[in-house]
C-alpha cells in the first residue's frame, strides 16, 4: 500500500461539500486534482508512482487540462515524448487534437489525473485510435471506483491507478 502517498494527496486535495463530477454525478467529497498538481512535491510523487505503472510504449498522452502537469513530469522522468490531447481539435492552426510529435502507428499511454466513469477517457481513446494511435492502457493519478475500470476494460483499455479512493479513505485511518 502506498499510504504515505496517499494521506500526502488526501490532506492536500480532499473536499467535503457538494460537487457535481464531469460524468454529471453529485458527489458529497471531491479530490481537487489541481492542488496537488500545483504541489511540486506532491507532484513529483504521484508521477513517479505513475511512472512503475507504465507498460512498454513509445508516447504518453497527457488529457486536457488536469493530466498534462502529470504526463509532463513523467516525461521528464522517463524521457519518453508526451503529446497533449485536446478535448477537441482546434478549428484553426494545425486542427489537430494531439499536439506535440506523431502518434500514428504508436504505441500510445493515455495519461489521466482523476477517474470516475471513464467517459472523457473513452471519447479521447476514439480519437486517438482513429488517428492510428495504438492505445491499450491509462495510467491515471487516483482511480475514483465508480465505474471507470469496468467502462475502460468494455472497450479493451486497461486502468492502472497509482492510488485508488479506497487507499485515500484507509491512508486516514493508518
Amino acid at each position: 500500500m502506498t499510504y504515505p502517498l496517499a494521506r500526502r494527496v488526501y490532506d492536500t486535495c480532499h473536499l467535503t461539500g457538494r460537487f457535481r463530477l464531469r460524468s454529471g454525478q453529485v458527489s458529497e467529497e471531491y479530490f481537487d486534482k489541481y492542488l496537488f498538481e500545483g504541489e511540486p512535491g506532491v507532484l513529483r510523487e504521484v508521477a513517479e508512482a505513475m511512472v512503475v505503472l507504465l507498460p512498454e510504449c513509445d508516447v504518453l498522452a497527457g488529457l486536457e487540462m488536469g493530466a498534462i502537469p502529470l504526463a509532463t513530469v513523467m516525461s521528464q522522468l522517463t524521457g519518453l515524448p508526451t503529446v497533449f490531447v485536446r478535448k477537441q481539435a482546434k478549428e484553426y492552426g494545425t486542427g489537430k487534437i494531439a499536439e506535440g510529435g506523431p502518434v500514428d502507428g504508436r504505441r500510445v499511454v493515455l495519461i489521466e489525473d482523476v477517474v470516475t466513469t471513464g467517459g472523457a477517457l473513452l471519447a479521447s481513446c476514439r480519437q486517438l485510435r482513429a488517428i492510428g494511435a495504438q492505445v491499450e492502457t491509462v495510467v491515471c493519478a487516483l482511480d475514483r471506483e465508480q465505474g471507470g475500470h469496468e467502462n475502460l476494460a468494455a472497450e479493451a483499455l486497461q486502468l492502472r491507478a497509482a492510488l485508488t479512493r479506497h487507499e485515500l479513505e484507509a491512508s486516514m485511518k493508518a
